[in-house]
């Protein structure tokens, strides 16, 4: 999951977001990432659920978006769709403006595929995120959240971004991820 120092993994996958969040302020427009210049990456998928979250310099939160299954043809686009995601259309904050983009560190999460679980104790919110689903309502939470100790507390989280009933039946599915992060 995390990991120390930045690695050329780390810089290969971190770029692919900041060159799209680029293009898109400057351009308003989302370049569509050359294979030849993104080859494959040791140990990645084809293909994956991604989210890319946004920090300004003092670590806090400025936009967070993602996707739980691939919806895109190559990591490379799930990246680059939900890095320019972040910045425009988490609706808990005011769209990027193009001179905050260099105060912004970037940290895209790729997702293994969700599993189910049959019990809690099955979860470990350092380890591993969470879905939880009621019909059509979904809500996820990523692992190792600054403050999120407990298993009850992620569980109540992603309930909560559901608009999901504390005490109704939901499915649980847990996923670890790989984690990418501009230092």
């Amino acid at each position: 999951m995390t990991h120390g120092g930045q690695t050329s993994l780390d810089r290969l996958v971190t770029s692919v977001a900041r060159q799209a969040l680029e293009r898109f302020l400057a351009e308003g427009r989302l370049p569509a990432p050359d294979p030849r210049r993104l080859p494959p990456a040791p140990g990645l998928p084809e293909q994956a659920g991604v989210f890319v979250s946004l920090h300004d310099r003092e670590g806090h939160l400025r936009g967070c978006v993602g996707t739980f299954l691939p919806t895109r043809p190559s990591l490379w686009e799930e990246i680059a769709v939900n890095a320019v995601a972040a910045a425009t259309q988490d609706p808990r904050f005011p769209p990027v403006r193009p001179e905050e983009l260099a105060d912004l560190r970037i940290k895209v999460d790729i997702l293994t595929p969700p599993e189910p679980v049959t019990s809690p104790d099955e979860l470990d919110p350092k380890r591993y995120g969470v879905l939880v689903t009621d019909g059509e309502r979904r809500g996820l939470l990523l692992p190792d959240i600054p403050g999120v100790e407990s298993v009850a507390q992620q569980l109540a989280i992603a309930r909560q971004k559901a608009g999901i009933e504390p005490d109704a039946p939901v499915e649980i599915f847990r996923f670890a991820v790989r984690r990418f992060e501009e230092t």
